[in-house]
C-alpha cells in the first residue's frame, strides 16, 4: 500500500504523544467567554470567540516571554472554581483526542488557582481528564491523560506541590514540574521539595533551557535531578555547526534526556526568529531525544498535528522521522512500562504502519 501524503490531514490521523502542554494555555475561546460570564469576570479583551482567540495569538506573538506569560492572567482568572477547572480539563482531553493524541501529559500549577485548596484543584483536574478520556473512548478516539503538577519557581510552595504529586500518584498525577522564570530561581532553591520527590521515587520534568542557556539545564539535571527538560532547546547553544559538543550538550545526548521541544512557542517568545532558524532539526539529526510539543495551544494557535506539519514541511521530514519523535516521546513518558509497551505495540506502530505504507 502506498504511503499517505505527509500533510496536515494525514498527520491528524497519526497516533501522537504529547509531553508538554499547559492546561491553562489550551482553553477554548468560547469556554473562556462562558466561564467569564458565570464568574463575573469583566476584563476580557474581546467578547466573541474568534476575536478572543485572535487576541491571544497576537498578544503572545510579541517576541517577549514576559508579554506571552501575561496572557495567562485571563485564562487563570476564569478557572478559579472547581467546576471550571473540571470543564477545562475535560475539554482538553477531548480536544487532544480529536487531534489524534493517544497519550498526553498535561501540566498546571495548582497554586495559581488561589480560590481553592491545592488538593481541590488537583482533584478537579483529574476528574475532568477522566471524564474527557471516557467520552473520547466512547467516540472511538481513546486517549490516556496524565497530570503534571507545576510549582512556580518564584514562589515558595514547592513542598506542598511535591506532597500533592506523591499523594495523587495512584489517581492520575504522573510527575512534578518547575515552571516560571529560570533566571534567579535555581531548581534546587527549596531542596526539601526535591528530597521529598527523591524519597518517593516521583518523576520530574523541569522547565530549563528555554529563556536561559546550558547552565540552567545543568542546574535542572544536578539540582532537581530532571528526567526530562521542558523545552531544553538552548542545549543547541553547545551544538556548533563544526566542532565538538559542549559539556552540557554531550551529557544530555549521552543520557538521552528527552527534550520537550515546542517550536512555535519558542518563536513566539523571541528565542528564535523563525521556525527555519529553530534548532529542532539540528538537535534531532544530531541524535538528541527530541519530542515535539504544543506548550500552549491557545496562545500559539497550534495543535500537535500542526507542529508536526510545520516541522516536517520546513525540514523535509518523512514518516520515519515523525514516528521516531513519537516513539521518543512515548519512551520518555511518565507511565508504567506495561502501558508504554501496550501503546507502542497496539497503537503507535500499527498507526504509523497504516500511514507510511
Amino acid at each position: 500500500m502506498p504511503a499517505a501524503p505527509l500533510d496536515a490531514d494525514s498527520l491528524r490521523r497519526a497516533p501522537k504523544v504529547l509531553l508538554h502542554d499547559h492546561l491553562d494555555g489550551g482553553l477554548r475561546p468560547r469556554t473562556i467567554l462562558e466561564l467569564a460570564d458565570e464568574l463575573g469576570y469583566r476584563e476580557l479583551p474581546a467578547d466573541e470567540p474568534e476575536a478572543l482567540g485572535r487576541w491571544f495569538r497576537e498578544a503572545a506573538d510579541s517576541g517577549s516571554l514576559e508579554r506571552y506569560l501575561l496572557t495567562f492572567a485571563h485564562t487563570v482568572a476564569v478557572m478559579q472554581h472547581p467546576e471550571a477547572v473540571q470543564r477545562v480539563a475535560r475539554e482538553c482531553a477531548l480536544d487532544l483526542a480529536a487531534d489524534g493524541v493517544v497519550y498526553a501529559e498535561v501540566r498546571m500549577a495548582p497554586e495559581l488557582l488561589t480560590a481553592m485548596p491545592l488538593q481541590t484543584a488537583v482533584e478537579a483536574m483529574l476528574d475532568g481528564y477522566a471524564q474527557g478520556c471516557r467520552e473520547a473512548a466512547a467516540a472511538g478516539r481513546p486517549i490516556v491523560v496524565g497530570a503534571l503538577l507545576c510549582a512556580m519557581r518564584q514562589a515558595d510552595r514547592w513542598v506542598e506541590v511535591a506532597e500533592q504529586v506523591v499523594r495523587s500518584r495512584d489517581s492520575g498525577v504522573v510527575g512534578f514540574d518547575l515552571a516560571g522564570p529560570e533566571d534567579g530561581f535555581p531548581p534546587d532553591r527549596i531542596p526539601e521539595a526535591i528530597a521529598l520527590l527523591d524519597r518517593a521515587g516521583a518523576h520530574r520534568t523541569i522547565h530549563a533551557g528555554e529563556a536561559a542557556g546550558p547552565e540552567s539545564i545543568r542546574a535542572a539535571l544536578d539540582g532537581a535531578r530532571a528526567e526530562r527538560l521542558g523545552h531544553g532547546v538552548r542545549v543547541a547553544d553547545e551544538l556548533p555547526l563544526d566542532g565538538p559538543l559542549g559539556p552540557v550538550a554531550r551529557r544530555v545526548l549521552e543520557a538521552q534526556v528527552p527534550l520537550e521541544v515546542a517550536p512555535s512557542s519558542n518563536v513566539q517568545t523571541g528565542a528564535y526568529p523563525s521556525l527555519a532558524d529553530h534548532p529542532v532539526d539540528r538537535l534531532y539529526r544530531a541524535g538528541f531525544a527530541v519530542t515535539l510539543n504544543t506548550d500552549n495551544r491557545l496562545m500559539s494557535g497550534v495543535s500537535v498535528s500542526s507542529e508536526l506539519t510545520g516541522v516536517a514541511a520546513t525540514f523535509g521530514w518523512g514518516w520515519a522521522d515523525v514516528q521516531a519523535v513519537t516513539e521518543q516521546a512515548l519512551g520518555g513518558a511518565f507511565t508504567d512500562p506495561t502501558e508504554r509497551a501496550r501503546l507502542l505495540a497496539d497503537v503507535v506502530r500499527p498507526g504509523f504502519a497504516a500511514l507510511a505504507g
